[in-house]
This record gives structure tokens, sequence and C-alpha cells, in this order.
């Protein structure tokens, strides 16, 4: 049991950060100031080759593990940049999976290659209104036609849909009424987005706003047969697979946008004097900053635990949930006692820690709440009925 990097993964990690620190906190002000995708640093990471971290290498990619994407997606959200550098770049690291375990030589070595090289951009759409976490009852219908498939539908929340030139999308082939089983039926595609077949319209929201949540209207689409990954109706064993990856990858984002808060508030609270002495000598100020050093440490733990184990192949659903869960909880804690250690000051935005403390509700919420998390939880390792 070994819980240090090898010494290729801290090279990972220092030159992850070492290409961050070329995109300052001001960068990041700028972008969730004016909401702007962030191109600059998309193409910086796409060109360096980190997006291809865990791609094949007959695909342009380095094809290591999630352990090292893990690593690499902590050091983007630690170094400052947090949930919205993070959300411009970790689409193709775990949303490409499906292509790379299901899909044909012939589909990654044409789908794969202009994602990591930053050419292109992918969303990944499968939640749709009305229907959340139930992904057996999805509406958006993808009917047979000569050559392929007639799509017509909404989603939402798709991340990234207004400036991606392709997209993954889950639909129902074969109405829910007419399969065997729920889970039946549903199939994955992998194509271009044809945008006068595919209106989108930005989600206001809280926090992230460089990196903006779409709903999507989809009218008369056309896909062809050869878009369609692994066999028709396999759609919901597929993105099974994709799963734990982006629950570990979430995990590990929130113990870094954690980290860089309490390192925000430690230096803060050195710095600020208040009756004479720095308040970082109180240990009302100390106490709950140390509190939150140990959870993240901890969780994060439990993160890179789903990671080794899901790069062996093992079962690790357990431990992707609750390494996302625990990274969650503590990163939103960790973001929160900063602001408050902070004071006024903390809730500034030229000092960050409002932004961390908005964007760590993401992990927090998304891509699963943390209520349902639980449910799992006990009811896989503690063996309790099925609550949904």
């Amino acid at each position: 049991m070994d819980f240090s990097f090898t010494p290729d993964q801290q090279t990972i990690r220092d030159a992850v950060l070492a290409l961050c620190s070329t995109f300052t906190d001001d960068y990041w002000l700028e972008r969730d100031a004016d909401g702007e995708f962030p191109v600059a640093f998309h193409q910086a990471m796409a060109k360096a080759g980190w997006l291809g971290i865990a791609m094949p290498e007959n695909c342009g990619g380095a094809g290591l593990g999630i352990t090292e994407a893990a690593i690499m997606m902590q050091a983007v959200s630690e170094s400052g940049g947090g949930m919205t550098a993070a959300s411009s770049i970790h689409g193709p690291v775990f949303s490409m999976e499906p292509i790379t375990q299901f899909g044909t030589q012939e589909q990654q070595l044409r789908m794969i290659p202009p994602i990591i090289s930053g050419e292109e951009r992918m969303c990944f759409a499968v939640t749709e209104p009305n229907v959340g976490l139930d992904t057996t009852k999805l509406k958006t219908r993808a009917e047979r036609v000569d050559g392929g498939y007639r799509v017509n539908g909404e989603k939402i929340w798709i991340t990234n849909a207004h400036v991606a030139d392709k997209m993954m999308l889950l639909a129902r082939t074969t109405p829910l009424d007419q399969v065997k089983r729920k889970t039946d039926g549903l199939s994955l595609f992998y194509t271009a987005i044809d945008r006068s077949k595919i209106e989108h319209r930005l989600i206001p929201k809280m926090g992230r706003a460089a990196v903006g949540s779409n709903i999507l209207f989809i009218n008369d689409f056309f896909i062809p047969e050869e878009d369609r990954i692994g066999a028709e109706g396999d759609g919901f064993k597929i993105i099974l697979k994709g799963l734990n990856p982006e629950r570990i990858l979430l995990g590990a984002e929130a113990v870094g946008l954690g980290r860089v808060a309490i390192k925000r508030a430690s230096q803060y609270a050195q710095e600020r004097i208040v009756f004479d002495r720095p308040i970082g000598m109180n240990q009302g100020i100390q106490h709950p900053l140390a509190k939150c050093w140990a959870q993240l440490e901890a969780a994060n733990l439990m993160v890179m635990k789903g990671a080794t184990m899901f790069d062996k192949g093992e079962d690790c659903g357990v431990e992707a949930n609750a390494g996302k869960y625990l990274a969650a909880e503590s990163g939103f804690e960790a973001c929160h006692t900063a602001m408050l250690s902070m004071g006024g000051m903390g809730y500034a935005k030229e000092y960050h820690v409002e932004r961390y403390l908005r964007e760590v509700l993401i992990p927090r919420t998304a891509p699963v709440s943390p209520h349902m998390i639980l449910n799992f939880l006990a009811e896989k390792v503690l063996g309790l009925p099925k609550s949904y």
C-alpha cells in the first residue's frame, strides 16, 4: 500500500501546475465576468497534449489511466482555475471513454484525434427536462431511416453545447413500452452538431459563466449509422462505463478547489492584522482551516482509491461515488470556511474565494446529488432496500 505518487505522476502534477500558472487569477476573473469560453487555456492544454492523457496512443493520446487524469484535473482546479478551467477540458477525458471501449477502430481514429488536438470541441447530451437521473425514461427519440436515424427531443444542462462541434448523444431507439427491460432500447451516438436542426439556449446560472450550460431543442436531426457507438439498444450499458471516471474526476477537482481556497485563506490570515496581531494566531481561524485540510486530504485518498481500482479493471462504483461525495462536501466546507475566515474580503471578487464557493457547488450537485450517492451507498454497502 503506497499513498505517494510515482515519479511520472509527480511530473504530471508539476507540469500541469506550471502550465496553469501562466493563466493568472485575473484571467479567470475576466472569464467569470465576461462569460467567454477560455479558448486560450483550452488550446494551451491541447497543444501540450493533456487532453489525450487517458486516450489510446494509436489515436494520439498518452495511453495513461484515470489516476493520471485525476492528478491532472486536480492540479488544474487547484491552480486557481477552479471548475471553469476543469470543465473546459475534462469532457474529452471521460466523455470519450465510450468510444475507446466500444467504438470500432475506424471510429476511434476518426473521432478521438480532433478532440484531443483541440481542433474540435465536444459535449455530452444525456440529461432531459422532467427526467433527471431516471435515465431510462429519456424521451428523445432516434428513429430508423435510410442510412441512419432521425432524432427529435430536448436535452438540458448540456455543458459547452453552444461552442461544441461534436456531440455524444443518448437517445431511445426502441420505445420504452416495447422493451423487456427498461434499460434496453437506448442507443449512443457521437456525431457532428447541425445547428440548423439543433437550437441551443444558454441557462443563466450562479457560477462557471465561461463554461455554458444549455437547453437543446432537437428537430429532425439526422445521424448517420456509422456514428452510432456500439450496438443499437446498448447505449445505457455503454454510458455506465463512463460514470465512475466522471465521478472520480469531479471528486479530484473538488479537492483541488478546496485546497486553493484553504491556501488563500491561510495566506490572508498571516497578513491580516487586527488588534495588533495576525488573525491567523487565533484558534477560531486556525482550527476550522486545519479541519478542512484534514477532510480534504482524507477525501482525496478515497478519490484516488477509486481511480486506482478503475485502472486495474476492478469494480469501483462504491469508491468512485464515495470519493465524489466526500470530496464535494469537504470542498464546499473548505471554500465556505475560507470565505468566512477572510471576512468581508472573502466576499470580494478580487480575492477569488467567492468564485471558488460558487463553483464548488457544481461537484456538490452534479452529475449526481449527494442524496442519491447516499442512497446508492446504503443499498450497495449496507444492504438496505433500494429507495428509488
